[in-house]
């Protein structure tokens, strides 16, 4: 593993990922300076989230071509100018466009950023994927305290910072990035020779069976998100604040746990932590749910983090292990869809809560959640990479 080279795309996905965290912060100060509705500013999260989703996977496959590793860089620079632009927009549509084209930056950077990744780590993939990552959930987690700590100083100008910072990590990433591909050129050689799953090739049956389960899992980690605080507010009495605490428990807690994932991963299987994960989370969001009791709620709350965030890492490994010989994509599609492919359901959870409520909604979750430990079941370890047992200390 170069710990040098992890530690330079960790912090650059923390600043890539610190534009798209900080989005929602300052979403009410454009509705307070312009007067936008809520279907203006859901359209801004749709643009953001949604079309990222789309060209990520495309950009993975670009990646898959290139040995560059341009996009990085270029990534990170349209990403953080972008989002500072909107600082000094006031047309609604030229705003929009600043957002889809932050989205896209961060699309660019997110697969080649990962593949490259999974080559410097050596075989400690899982660890090197849980250090990357923990870099950009750091980013989300800081993103809205830092841009409501700007907009209050300097008002929406001070979105300025943005743009300083991706010049100041980007121009340099965009030197010094083409340079890290020759260290790792063989290790990625021999990645394209590896067989995924038994087929000499890429497995893309167990990719999609994977891709099943990224998808139940982001619909159920977006649902915690949106509607636990509700839960809280409107089913069991708590005060808006403590309701948005254990939002941010659920957030930063979910930063440690995203580190420890890979390094089980590396020690247990890949497949075995993602299991432990998914059926960790159908009691825990149960028990956070039937209840009915605040107590509950925030006693489940570290085991909701630890179900979700476990499995990270070690889907993204996975994902790159069955596509063995397009390393970029898989990246691009595992990532891309456990941003956003709950944004996407979102809406359906809120129709399904008006017309029966939120705890029927929480008790959808619910069942959602055991649907995804359910897929995890189907998932099958990688030809050549059996589950590891636990050696004696």
């Amino acid at each position: 593993m170069n710990h040098s080279k992890l530690g330079i795309l960790s912090a650059a996905h923390f600043f890539t990922d610190l534009n798209l965290g900080s989005l929602p912060a300052v979403l009410p100060f454009l509705i307070a300076a312009y007067g936008f509705d809520y279907r203006d500013v859901a359209g801004l999260m749709f643009a953001s989230s949604c079309l990222s989703t789309v060209v990520q996977p495309v950009f993975g496959w670009l990646a898959d071509r290139s040995s560059k590793n341009l996009f990085m860089g270029g990534g990170l620079l349209l990403t953080g100018l972008s989002f500072g632009a909107v600082g000094f927009l006031e047309n609604y549509w030229a705003i929009f466009a600043a957002v889809i084209l932050s989205g896209v930056g961060s699309a660019v950077f997110h697969p080649q950023a990962a593949k490259l990744t999974n080559l410097i780590s050596g075989e400690k993939r899982g660890t090197g994927i849980s250090v990357f990552s923990v870099g950009g959930n750091g980013g989300f987690g800081v993103g809205p305290l830092l841009a409501a700590a700007l907009i209050t100083a300097f008002g929406l100008k001070g979105l300025a910072f943005y743009g300083v910072c991706s010049l100041l990590i980007g121009i340099p990433l965009l030197i010094y990035g083409p340079r890290m591909t020759p260290a790792v050129a063989p290790q990625s050689v021999q990645a394209k020779k590896a067989p995924a799953a038994g087929t000499g090739g890429n497995d893309w049956h167990s990719f999609g069976l994977l891709t099943v389960f990224i998808v139940l899992r982001s619909i159920c980690y977006t649902g915690v998100l949106s509607f636990l605080p509700l839960y809280c507010i409107h089913g069991l009495g708590a005060s808006p604040s403590a309701a948005s605490a254990a939002i941010s428990v659920i957030s930063f807690a979910g930063i440690i746990c995203t580190f420890f994932g890979g390094p089980l991963a590396d020690r247990f299987g890949c497949v075995r932590m993602i299991l432990v994960g998914s059926l960790l989370l159908v009691p825990a969001t149960a028990l956070a749910v039937f209840p009915e009791s605040l107590i509950w709620v925030y006693a489940m709350l570290i085991p909701i983090s630890l179900a979700f965030n476990i499995s990270y890492s070690p889907f993204v490994v996975l994902g790159q292990t069955y596509l063995s010989k397009s390393v970029g994509f898989a990246s691009g599609v595992t990532l891309g869809i456990s941003f956003s492919a709950g944004g996407i359901v979102a809406p359906a959870l809120g129709w399904y809560g008006d017309i029966h409520g939120i705890a029927a909604t929480m008790g959808l979750i619910v069942g959602l959640s055991a649907l995804a430990a359910l897929s995890a079941l189907l998932l099958k370890q990688p030809a050549g990479s059996a589950e590891k047992t636990v050696s004696k200390a």
